[in-house]
């Protein structure tokens, strides 16, 4: 008999498969946008190795809550939260991120969560995590499995979702 295979590793490769084919399918539009951990210095449009530099300000360029925003708009800050919860706890679980996200001001009743633990109690390799915006989701995802912290904006699935597979209850 074959062992179920892991939720949240399923998830992560229906997310993917999902944002590819998607993106596949806009005509060049990309339907997810990802946000894969530190940014790096981009080029400049004349090919060179040289970084582009950053543009100074003297007002705070730190992301914030867009209240009534899209997914897309609201990306920067669910990131910066999620970083910022790695960074106080490096092996943070589901509750952290909700906690973290509630706190910063995203709503719990929008917020999904996949579990900690396996069905035979071992820890999970990663987690997901998602807050819905209408008609599209931040999706969040941590652990070994996944080589850190990844994120993604993706169209909300026609459950009302935005999580496939086993989720658990954010009754807290």
């Amino acid at each position: 008999m074959r062992a179920p295979a892991r939720p949240a590793v399923l998830l992560a490769g229906a997310a993917v498969a999902a944002a590819l084919l998607l993106s596949g399918c806009t005509g060049g539009s990309p339907a997810a946008t990802t946000s894969t951990g530190p940014q790096t210095a981009s080029s400049n449009t004349a090919g060179s190795a040289a970084p582009t530099p950053a543009p100074t300000s003297t007002a705070s360029a730190a992301p914030a809550l867009v209240p009534g925003g899209t997914a897309k708009q609201n990306l920067a800050f669910f990131d910066a939260v999620n970083r910022a919860t790695i960074a106080a706890k490096p092996g943070a679980q589901g509750r952290d991120f909700i906690d973290a996200l509630v706190a910063a001001g995203f709503s719990k009743p929008d917020m999904q969560l996949t579990p900690d633990m396996t069905t035979i109690g071992l820890k999970a390799a990663s987690i997901q995590f998602s807050v819905r915006f209408g008609d599209t989701c931040l999706i969040g995802q941590f652990g070994e499995a996944a080589g850190g912290y990844f994120s993604l904006t993706s169209p909300a699935l026609a459950t009302g979702g935005c999580l496939i597979g086993q989720t658990r209850p954010i009754d807290w």
